[in-house]
């Protein structure tokens, strides 16, 4: 028969609701420390009671000490009078202090004496018993009043060693309290001690218990931001956290059907409009090389426009598709080492042209900077801030492009000499398809989303971009140098 294999952390049942759970982990770390509480309430009890009873028997034994040396006294004057005198009435008194001191010397006798103490008692009754026995003896003869005062000085002598037993008693309780208190108040000590380590440790094993579903629902909120939605989403822990699993997998199975239709779209769409284009601009482009035969002006001016506006057409049909392309590409990136400055370096020499046909110059400041981010992505940031400053600068203007590292970050700065951002729009500059307003220079066409796609990229990247206020267009980035956050960590 095989071994039963152990219980584990992952195979522990979990109640049925996430709230019994938090319940139970609590009742289980109290225990340890209720214990412990109890223990020390039964503890100080016992130590009461034990109070009690040495209260009790040190003021019995002080009473029965005293009662003891009063009987003692009487039997001395009783037993000095009988040894001159013969008269029965003194042997009558006699005989009742006797009864009374026997009395009185059995509960002395029954405290918790030690055996110093229980000797001197017994010593004390004895000496009371022989004088009792010389002066009760029958028949009676004359007695020696020498004789008999002797033994009553010695019986009287032992009254002040019975009279210090009530004190040896109330100090030996005392002392045994003090030596209980303080092995009790060790014992409680060390029993904190461990409780509280116990509880801690099972505080330990629960909050792992515990965390493990919810690290699964973090987990499964993670894959769903970050586009991952091959992997089905099973959450194990109590009933209600595992419906709530069940709802992000229909959730994770919802969004894998609008990826596969946005993706279906978007390929119907590049196809419906980009077929009937490419026949339009293919058809433009031939009568614009006059291939059917000559044109009058007149016709050579409305080729011209109708070849123009296929082209714009299909570059905002290609920034569309692209953008679209963007928002499903920035929640996830391939990080890698790269240096800032060669890959700014090598984005402005692919804008060397666009800006030599305007006559503008691009001055670079470019300090070696590294970082770790997605290299195509990070490009693209580039390339749209570029494009944008290229586009709003006037002929013979100026566009200057910074690299720096400050404080674990990386910055790149691209500043142009045009008219620049109004303040109220620093903000919905960056959102979809925003162009502001138009310029003194002209409208500059464009779809708007080359500033939208370059945030969707440097949010991705845990960055941020923002529009400088002063003179001019003035664009910063900023993005951390270590390891990049996907969208849903920065969310």
């Amino acid at each position: 028969m095989a071994a039963p294999r152990p219980i584990s952390a992952s195979t522990l049942p979990y109640p049925r609701s996430f709230l019994g759970l938090l319940l139970a982990g609590f009742t289980l770390v109290a225990l340890p420390l209720v214990g412990a509480l109890a223990y020390s309430a039964w503890n100080t009890e016992h130590l009461t009671e034990q109070s009690r009873n040495a209260v009790f028997n040190a003021s019995q034994a002080a009473r029965a000490s005293r009662s003891l040396v009063n009987r003692i006294a009487s039997v001395e004057r009783l037993a000095n009078q009988l040894a001159v005198l013969a008269d029965a009435e003194l042997a009558a008194d006699y005989a009742r202090v006797h009864r009374s001191f026997e009395l009185v010397s059995g509960d002395l006798s029954r405290l918790p004496l030690d055996q110093a103490q229980l000797a001197a008692l017994t010593r004390t009754i004895e000496q009371e018993r022989a004088l009792y026995r010389l002066l009760t003896a029958a028949p009676r003869t004359k007695l020696d009043a020498r004789a008999v005062g002797s033994l009553a000085g010695e019986l009287a002598e032992n009254a002040y060693e019975v009279l210090a037993v009530s004190y040896l008693v109330a100090d030996r309780e005392v002392e045994r309290l003090r030596a209980r208190a303080e092995s009790m108040q060790r014992q409680l000590v060390l029993l904190v001690l461990f409780s509280t380590a116990l509880a801690l440790a099972i505080a330990l094993a629960l909050t792992r218990y515990i965390a493990r579903p919810i690290a699964e629902l973090d987990a499964s909120i993670r894959q769903l931001g970050n586009a991952d939605f091959a992997q089905p989403i099973r959450v194990r822990g109590p009933e209600d956290l595992q419906v709530l699993g069940e709802r992000l997998d229909w959730l994770r199975r919802r969004l894998t059907e609008l990826e596969a239709a946005k993706n279906r779209f978007l390929r119907h769409l590049s196809h419906e409009l980009k077929t009937p284009l490419t026949a339009l601009r293919e058809g433009a482009e031939l009568l614009n090389d006059q291939v059917g035969g000559p044109l009058a002006p007149p016709q050579r001016q409305v080729v011209s426009i109708m070849r123009d506006n296929s082209v714009k057409l299909q570059r905002l049909i290609e920034d569309l598709l692209d953008y679209q392309r963007a928002l499903h590409a920035a929640a996830s990136l391939v990080v890698r080492p790269i240096a800032l400055d060669a890959l700014v370096r090598e984005a402005a020499r692919g804008h060397e042209l666009a800006a030599q046909a305007k006559g503008q110059r691009v001055a670079l400041d470019l300090k070696p900077v590294a970082v770790e981010a997605d290299r195509e992505k990070l490009r693209s940031i580039v390339d749209n801030l570029l494009g944008n400053a290229i586009k709003f600068t006037p002929v013979d203007g100026t566009i200057t492009v910074r690299v720096r590292g400050s404080d674990g970050e990386a910055v790149v700065e691209v500043i142009d000499s045009g008219p620049g951002v109004p303040p109220e729009e620093h903000e919905s500059i960056f959102d979809s398809f925003f162009r502001g307003r138009a310029k003194s220079s002209g409208r500059v066409e464009g779809t708007g989303l080359g500033l939208a796609i370059a945030r969707e990229y440097a949010e991705a990247h845990g960055g941020r971009i923002g529009v400088v206020a002063g003179g001019g267009g003035h664009f910063r980035v900023t993005l951390p140098r270590k390891a990049a956050r996907t969208l849903a960590e920065a969310a």
